[in-house]
């Protein structure tokens, strides 16, 4: 299940994945909310908080991602990444070069820390 996060900058499409996150999850919940907000911001941030009851991703959803991120490749400026997940810290700092955005994991302790930078003004 994907559940968008309130508290943050309208430029910021914040979410938390919790148990099993589903291609319905992306076209209901997560694409609907990055097109609403690119309507509004030339670039957005996405904060993404993999909660401690993440239980995996269906293979729809991952190709959702991917085609998401692809299809605005241009339009991210920052990503924040919260997580104990090791594969995941360690699949978004591989791929992370790739982006044209910065890119951040941050341990889920450090929650607040990774709040604040998605949020604070481009260097």
């Amino acid at each position: 299940m994907i559940e968008l996060l309130k508290g943050f900058p309208d430029n910021v499409a914040a979410l938390a994945c919790h148990g099993h996150v589903t291609k319905a999850d992306y076209e209901t919940v997560l694409i609907p909310d990055v097109n609403d907000r690119l309507t509004r911001h030339d670039k957005l941030r996405i904060y993404y908080e993999i909660a401690s009851d993440f239980a995996g991703v269906d293979p729809g959803a991952v190709w959702d991602d991917t085609k998401l991120g692809l299809s605005h490749f241009l339009s991210w400026e920052r990503l924040a990444v919260v997580t104990d997940v090791d594969w995941i810290k360690h699949a978004v700092k591989f791929f992370g070069f790739l982006m044209p955005a910065q890119l951040r994991t941050f341990a889920t302790a450090e929650a607040d820390k990774a709040r604040e930078w998605i949020a604070q003004p481009q260097d």
